[in-house]
């Protein structure tokens, strides 16, 4: 069974910083590419990050590209986001995601798996 499941969400003021942790299990995780993908409440999902699977390669949505990092640890079956100078807008559930293949952009559509997601909250 596949099984993405993410941690490090919380309630954080504008300006600072978060990073989220996702851990995968029952897939070859090396043999994908990881990403992340967020909702907000009402709205759609909205792809903003991916990593290739040796880490040659990212990408990031304009919204969040210059503020945010992602990385993996494939020995350790993890990828992360680092989420710097959060914004209110930034506020929705975030979800890990995994993906076959490579796009320079990537569709929330993209992934073949998605976890369960984890609540980030940025307000003072």
């Amino acid at each position: 069974e596949v099984q993405l499941v993410e941690s490090g969400g919380g309630l954080v003021q504008p300006g600072n910083s978060l990073r989220l942790s996702c851990g995968g299990s029952g897939f070859t995780f090396d043999g994908y590419t990881m990403g992340w993908v967020r909702q907000v409440p009402g709205e759609g999902l909205e792809w903003i990050a991916a990593i290739s699977w040796s880490s040659d390669a990212s990408a990031y949505a304009d919204s969040v590209k210059g503020r945010f990092t992602i990385s993996r640890d494939n020995a350790k079956k993890m990828v992360f986001l680092q989420m710097n100078s959060l914004k209110p807008e930034d506020t929705a559930v975030y979800y890990c995601a995994a993906s076959l293949r490579w796009f320079a952009r990537f569709r929330p559509t993209d992934f073949q798996y998605l976890g369960q997601g984890t609540q980030v909250t940025v307000s003072s």
